[in-house]
């Protein structure tokens, strides 16, 4: 069965291009050129990912991501980003999104960031036998679920949240470096992705934030380091 992906790009020619390459793929593909027309369909049909420009006619991509979060807390949300905007990547991550790809980018590219997102969303689960449970002080975190729940009190996260959380929490009491867990998420340890990661972290301290006990300390000039 083909993955739905719903594109939303209001240049035509782009638009055009990268629908047919994707298309190649076999991906099932459907685009829209404003921001209002991408959230009515988004409304009446399933997809499996959304990729999503940030400048939009209507209703920017920032509304839409915000507006398809509080409708669906699961499905992955990409960016397409101008590359020297990077308070466009930190808001839309702020927003919900799970990551950004910097405009111009090859369909090869684009196509290897969907494909990470659809394997996730088919096993659950980034490595294969674990379990994906995890207690974290009094919380329980899900990782299949992407939930983090507290007495009566849960969240949902996004993938990429949930991937660095389960991350440390494998990890407690262990001092991480930035570039592993760089690494070891994004691929890589770049300026642009050392910011995403720092806003994670930030939603997660929020998240965690009704148990005193966690922590999420900054080692200095190393990483992080989570304990409980």
């Amino acid at each position: 069965m083909k993955a739905r992906i719903l594109y939303v790009e209001d240049d035509p020619n782009l638009g055009f291009a990268t629908k047919d390459n994707l298309e190649a793929y076999e991906y099932d593909i459907v685009h829209c050129t404003d921001g209002q027309e991408g959230w009515e369909v988004f409304t009446k049909e399933h997809f499996d990912i959304c990729v999503l420009d940030v400048m939009l006619p209507q209703m920017d991509g920032f509304t839409l991501a915000q507006q398809i979060r509080k409708a669906d807390q699961h499905v992955p949300i990409l960016f397409l980003t101008a590359k020297s905007m990077l308070d466009d990547k930190l808001q839309g991550l702020r927003l919900g999104a799970d990551d950004y790809i910097t405009k111009p980018f090859s369909i090869q590219e684009l196509v290897l960031r969907i494909e990470v997102f659809l394997r996730r969303s088919k096993s659950g689960s980034l490595i294969i036998n674990l379990d994906p449970h995890y207690k974290i002080s009094n919380y329980k975190f899900d990782f299949q679920k992407l939930t983090l729940t507290i007495d009566e009190l849960s969240n949902t996260l996004t993938f990429r949240e949930a991937e660095v959380l389960k991350y440390l929490a494998e990890r407690p009491h262990e001092v991480i470096k930035r570039e592993e867990l760089l690494k070891s998420i994004w691929g890589d340890d770049d300026y642009f992705m050392g910011r995403s990661l720092d806003v994670f972290i930030s939603r997660l301290r929020k998240y965690l934030s009704a148990d005193p006990a966690i922590r999420i300390d900054n080692i200095h000039g190393v990483g992080f380091r989570i304990s409980w």
